[in-house]
């Protein structure tokens, strides 16, 4: 993971200018192919909205196996950014975004999913406790749509970061949750017709794609971003 905010003002501006459905707003970051540098992106947008945000600033990580955006944060990847605080219960007191098979009435299973303040920092970074989960136990995503709603009420920002389609396209349940989704590719590496389709997708179920994020690693440059809208 980088720390890319220093490359995001122009994505900061647009997203700034979208209206929220009501209260914070919700913008997700997603890519077709895995390592387009996704989940650096979505965790430096993140740290930028909890920078400016009165309340707090939410990251939520879809990829609910690997937890990577915790993990990072606990292992200090981000020079001069804190570590994730004690765990707190991220159930909001409603439906939740996820149901474990055999359990979906079980109120024990309503609180897998944890929020942990990052230490200095407006910004909260889930991690789902599926250690907490029986052997053979499977967990599904879904849209949880009063669960967004009580977040939306409670922070100023909501970053999403959702898996590359090519894993899983559980990502396209929530699109149609987010005011704003923003693409993310590594530049020289994904093809159009790529970006095409995974905008096509994502405007399928409901989402509003903004832009691109075209990530370009060089050898005298960890990583060079800039951002670009579409006509």
């Amino acid at each position: 993971m980088r720390d890319l905010r220093q490359d995001l003002s122009g994505l900061w501006r647009a997203a700034s200018h979208v209206a929220p459905a009501k209260g914070g707003r919700v913008v997700m970051f997603i890519a077709a192919h895995k390592g387009e540098g996704t989940s650096s992106v979505a965790a430096s947008f993140a740290l930028m909205a909890a920078s400016r945000a009165v309340r707090t600033a939410w990251l939520v990580d879809l990829d609910i196996r690997r937890n990577y955006q915790y993990t990072s944060f606990a292992q200090g990847i981000l020079k001069d950014v804190g570590r994730p605080g004690h765990a707190l219960d991220a159930s909001l007191g409603t439906e939740q975004i996820y149901t474990v098979a055999g359990h979906e009435a079980d109120i024990s299973y309503g609180k897998l999913l944890n929020a942990h303040q990052i230490d200095g920092h407006r910004l909260l970074v889930t991690r789902f406790r599926s250690d907490r989960l029986a052997a053979g136990q499977r967990v599904r995503l879904r849209p949880g749509p009063a669960w967004w709603s009580a977040l939306r009420a409670a922070a100023d920002w909501v970053v999403i970061d959702a898996p590359a389609l090519e894993r899983t396209r559980a990502g396209l349940s929530f699109v149609s949750q987010t005011d704003a989704v923003v693409l993310v590719v590594k530049a020289d590496a994904t093809s159009a017709s790529d970006v095409s389709a995974l905008r096509q997708d994502v405007e399928a179920q409901g989402g509003n794609v903004i832009g691109v994020v075209m990530n370009r690693i060089r050898e005298d440059a960890l990583m060079a971003g800039r951002f670009e809208t579409f006509s």
